[in-house]
């Protein structure tokens, strides 16, 4: 199963359950009005924040490139959730193994070096925004998505990591206690998002059946 698949399919599960079933159609279980694109360019925006643009504030701080890529994978969200709206209400209905397929095609068509220029990588950012918001495509839109991750040194993998990372320790959180309380945060001296990290970091090719049974595991022995 590619990787895009895996994350596509963690996305739907994810919609599925908080927003429910038929969310493509532009409303969650509760009634209220969903729109991607908002929150796709109010994250953008957020990302913007992660450089030191303002020429009257804190000039001589450094681009905080952890949470450019945070931001970024935040973004993936729901850059997903609107491929997977669009591709049903929209588009050809194609299956999610099929929208997988396309996704990967315009993937391995990337040909696009990191812009070492930061400013470059905030105009690359409103350049994103720009085509979300103008003459809305969704090949180009998908394109314009990875070509974005390139030009500010997200690698798919690392996107891949850290995607399936938060969506499994979200999950277990939730399993776990995280609503009532009794959730422990912090596991022998480090807090579960690091314990998460360096076990995405020893095994790459994780799956997330195989992270949520390494988290219960030290879990267990707390």
């Amino acid at each position: 199963m590619s990787q895009v698949l895996v994350m596509l399919k963690l996305q739907k599960e994810l919609n599925d359950n908080t927003n429910g079933l038929g969310w493509e159609r532009g409303e969650t279980k509760q009634g209220k009005k969903i729109d991607w694109k908002r929150c796709i360019y109010l994250e953008a925006a957020e990302l913007i924040e992660s450089y030191p643009w303002k020429h009257w504030k804190n000039i001589d701080a450094k681009v905080d490139f952890e949470n450019v890529k945070i931001e970024l994978v935040d973004i993936w969200h729901f850059v997903m959730s609107e491929m997977l709206r669009v591709n049903k209400i929209e588009g050809n209905n194609l299956s999610i193994e099929e929208l997988a397929n396309r996704a990967n095609e315009i993937l391995s068509s990337i040909d696009v070096k990191k812009e070492e220029d930061y400013y470059k990588q905030i105009e690359a950012i409103e350049s994103f925004i720009k085509m979300l918001l103008c003459n809305f495509d969704l090949d180009s839109f998908i394109k314009s998505y990875f070509e974005l991750n390139s030009k500010l040194g997200l690698s798919f993998d690392e996107l891949y990591k850290l995607y399936i990372g938060k969506n499994i320790l979200n999950q277990f959180r939730q399993d776990n206690g995280y609503k009532d309380g009794s959730y422990i945060k912090v596991w022998n001296g480090k807090e579960d998002n690091v314990v998460m990290q360096e076990i995405l970091e020893s095994n790459s090719s994780i799956t997330p059946q195989e992270l949520m049974e390494s988290l219960n595991k030290i879990y267990k022995e707390l």
